[in-house]
């Protein structure tokens, strides 16, 4: 098990890498998906919190990640001692009609075989990806954490529909026509997820890359209108059997399942990583569930920490763990902050693993 630490776009510098590194990280996560600087809401270099229009504006649909780019960033990881292990998130805007099954979806499949190869080329194992029409949304921040430090959370349900013109909670037409968008039923959606990894795990395989699918978060049946895929802990077993490829992996998200109404968190652990289907895993702690719960420190909420550490030891993982949020402490830096406790929190705790 190795320890990483997960970058967005304009966190992607020296200095960050740095600060990674003196975590104890050995492993890095890059966004190149960079929509939302933050505001007094929500902090910059951490998770948007949503509303009506969504948190930002897909990219230029023209623009796909070059090899360049992904070399630069590698290389420049590399120099402060990090492996650049997995790109996380594709931009709504090369892939949309994947995800909406619309009148460009060949140009779409077509774009994401260009980004696999060029992670193939560039040396980056893993691709993460969320498979979601309406996105990561419905979120609340406030001084929920221990010692009232900033946190996310969710006040639900959140089911107001979604606008026309959006895709994973993001404006891909601007000037689509007003009212709400179509909805998808759920087998639909899956059907969906079946095309898209009939059509891009062969080059996945070829390119030695790995697809990892995060869960839906929040994890509820349905969000703004739209069905979900993975919003209980048994539905990665059907994503796992749509397609057989090695290439078809998890990007396991401890937090979201802990979010996921009596779910065993421990369980779903140990079932994915026997079967050696983590790509990598996201890790952070929660109190409650969907639609109402809190994020809180690593050691302060309803996960065992330890215990979600010590099944993937026992299954033999050797991939990386990152905390994918932290609440933001009261200090200067309050997002370096709070990602340095969490950091510390989990190399002692994967030490301890053995």
């Amino acid at each position: 098990m190795k320890l990483g630490l997960g970058l967005y776009r304009h966190q992607l510098d020296r200095s960050n890498f740095r600060f990674a590194r003196q975590c104890g990280a050995t492993h890095l996560v890059a966004h190149l998906v960079d929509y939302f600087r933050g505001d007094s809401d929500n902090p910059p270099g951490d998770q948007p919190t949503g509303g009506d229009r969504g948190w930002g504006r897909a990219g230029d649909p023209g623009q796909l990640w070059t090899v360049e780019e992904i070399v630069r960033i590698r290389d420049e990881a590399a120099d402060e001692g990090l492996t650049l292990e997995a790109i996380e998130n594709l931009d709504p805007a090369h892939w949309h009609d994947i995800l909406l099954d619309g009148p460009r979806r060949a140009e779409h499949v077509a774009n994401v075989r260009t980004i696999i190869r060029r992670l193939g080329e560039a040396g980056v194992p893993i691709l993460g990806y969320n498979f979601s029409i309406a996105g990561v949304c419905g979120r609340v921040t406030g001084p929920f954490a221990r010692g009232k430090a900033i946190a996310v959370g969710m006040d639900g349900p959140y089911d107001t529909p979604m606008p026309q013109g959006m895709a994973w909670n993001m404006v891909v037409d601007p000037d689509a026509p007003a009212g709400a968008a179509a909805a998808a039923t759920p087998q639909e959606l899956w059907d969906r997820l079946r095309r898209f990894l009939d059509d891009v795990l062969p080059v996945a395989e070829q390119c030695g890359v790995r697809l990892a699918l995060h869960p839906d978060d929040p994890p509820l049946e349905t969000v703004r209108g739209q069905p979900r895929l993975v919003w209980r802990p048994e539905l990665y077993q059907r994503v796992i059997d749509l397609n057989g490829s090695p290439a078809n992996q998890l990007e396991f998200c401890v937090g979201t399942i802990a979010e996921m109404r009596d779910a065993d968190v421990y369980a779903a652990t140990a079932r994915y990583a026997e079967q050696g289907r983590i790509g990598y895993v996201h890790l952070r702690n929660v109190v409650g569930a969907a639609p109402h719960y809190r994020e809180t420190f690593i050691d302060d909420g309803e996960v065992d920490v330890r215990r979600v550490l010590q099944a993937l030891r026992n299954a033999d993982f050797q991939g990386v763990v990152i905390p994918d949020h932290a609440p933001q402490m009261s200090c200067d830096a309050p997002w370096h902050a709070g990602m340095a406790f969490a950091m510390g929190y989990l190399k002692a705790a994967i030490e301890a693993t053995g």
